[in-house]
């Protein structure tokens, strides 16, 4: 199956909580969730009571649609978080959080994780000096993100870096501003890993 192309707030109430899937819109009363909290789809067909694999499922794809992440990449994000020392759990987000495109998303350079995987993709930045095209690069300590510098005297940039920071940029990052870029200081700590996701009922769902 290929990436999801339908609407990112429908998502949002499939899983029946915000995922911040549409940046600042998230922050509005226009939130999907807010104006309509059922799930998608036929309401006949709706179980009423959740099974065992259908909560393990749910958190699962929550994961997924977070991040922006195939099933196929995030079977590889588990099988790494396996072989890595320490708790599978913890592992994955770990990989997840350090993702290019979300570190992006984290320095306040995009609204969304959606915005900044294109914009990656687009090839608007540089890691350590080296133009880098993949949202899924996996930035380690001591790397430096910056934007290109032919996009430092456009419009477009002055747009997305008006404001910054707007949101607080996690403890593991750091963010200048006097020349827009950033720096990872160290990996992310446990506390600033997604905290709405139950890793450990995705480690159950692949342990089946």
């Amino acid at each position: 199956m290929g990436r999801y192309t339908g609407p990112n707030c429908r998502l949002c109430r499939r899983v029946g909580e915000k995922l911040f899937l549409k940046g600042e819109r998230c922050y509005t009363p226009r939130c999907a969730v807010e104006k309509r909290r059922s799930t998608p789809g036929d309401p006949s067909r709706r179980r009423r009571r959740p099974t065992d694999y259908g909560i393990h499922l749910l958190e699962k794809q929550k994961a997924k649609y977070i991040y922006g992440v195939l099933e196929s990449q995030f079977r590889k994000y588990m099988a790494d978080a396996y072989e890595a020392p320490g708790v599978t759990g913890t592992n994955l987000l770990r990989s997840l959080e350090r993702r290019l495109d979300n570190v992006i998303f984290l320095l306040g350079f995009a609204d969304s994780r959606k915005q900044a995987r294109q914009m990656v993709m687009h090839g608007h930045f540089q890691v350590n000096g080296h133009r880098t095209d993949i949202p899924s690069f996996e930035v380690g300590v001591g790397h430096s993100i910056s934007w290109i510098e032919a996009d430092k005297t456009t419009d477009y940039f002055k747009d997305r870096t008006d404001g910054i920071p707007k949101r607080i940029v996690p403890p593991w990052l750091n963010l200048d501003q006097s020349d827009m870029s950033g720096q990872v200081l160290n990996l992310p700590a446990d506390e600033d890993l997604q905290q709405s996701i139950n890793s450990r009922l995705i480690v159950e769902f692949y342990s089946r």
